[in-house]
């Protein structure tokens, strides 16, 4: 057990289970996620990854074991609850609307929070607002010059650059990202990589990410799955030099 105090831990599952007909994916699974810190989930192909993230943002629900955040037990809250109260999935809320300009993305997620909704008639001082806390967004992420392109046009890494800006319009203190970096090139990956590295500043990132170079590049932390069960825990110097690790990625280095 660390001596930390429980408050330097914004997530935390305890005893994580989860049975499918028999089939257990994930087992007795205890993560602690330090906040204001990367931490990184890998392992092979089938090692529990996704259903892990999958319990903890309550898409599935665990067979046994809990999951607090800040403190409080949240394991029957709902995925909605949960994202209200600043963990958010990237991806589960900000699906993108491939005809409406970049801008008009950003904006439709920033109404949620404040329950504005699709109610275009607002008077135009709100739409302003919305509007220029949009394009802050966008400069955060490398978007402003794209603020009036239809997304449908964004290249892919561009795409996933407006996916985390609207899941920063809701504000959230927890981001898990599910394979930021799945299908680009270098270049968008370096860019993609840098933009979390600077959103990690005042916010915890919890991923799931199969490109190893960039969870040693990225990860203050990193937690190896195998078989649903969590074979090791440490940084990337650590970790890649355990035998166990090695022996989990023989022939599936890049899984």
């Amino acid at each position: 057990m660390s001596n930390a105090n429980a408050d330097d831990f914004v997530l935390e599952t305890v005893g994580l289970t989860k049975s499918f007909k028999g089939f257990v994916a994930v087992n007795n699974v205890s993560l602690k996620v330090r906040r204001n810190t990367i931490h990184a989930l890998i392992g092979p192909n089938g090692a529990g990854k996704t259903t892990v993230f999958n319990l903890i943002t309550k898409f599935l629900e665990p067979s046994a074991g809990h999951i607090h955040y800040n403190g409080r037990d949240i394991t029957r809250t709902s995925p909605a609850d949960i994202a209200r109260q600043g963990m958010v999935r990237s991806f589960q809320i900000s699906a993108v609307f491939p005809h409406l300009t970049v801008l008009e993305n950003v904006r439709i997620a920033l109404q949620r929070p404040v329950g504005v909704s699709f109610h275009f008639w607002r008077p135009k001082t709100i739409l302003n607002r919305l509007n220029d806390r949009a394009l802050e967004l966008l400069e955060d992420v490398g978007l402003q010059d794209a603020a009036g392109s239809l997304a449908v046009e964004l290249p892919y890494g561009r795409k996933r650059a407006l996916e985390i800006a609207t899941t920063l319009a809701l504000d959230p203190e927890v981001m898990l990202l599910d394979e930021p970096m799945a299908g680009m090139g270098r270049e968008d990956i370096e860019r993609v990589a840098a933009l979390i590295k600077r959103l990690s500043a005042n916010r915890t990132v919890l991923m799931v990410e199969h490109n190893l170079d960039v969870v040693a590049n990225l990860s203050d932390c990193i937690t190896v799955l195998q078989r649903g069960e969590i074979l090791t825990e440490g940084k990337y110097e650590a970790i890649s030099e355990d035998p166990r690790v090695r022996e989990a990625y023989m022939g599936n280095v890049d899984a």
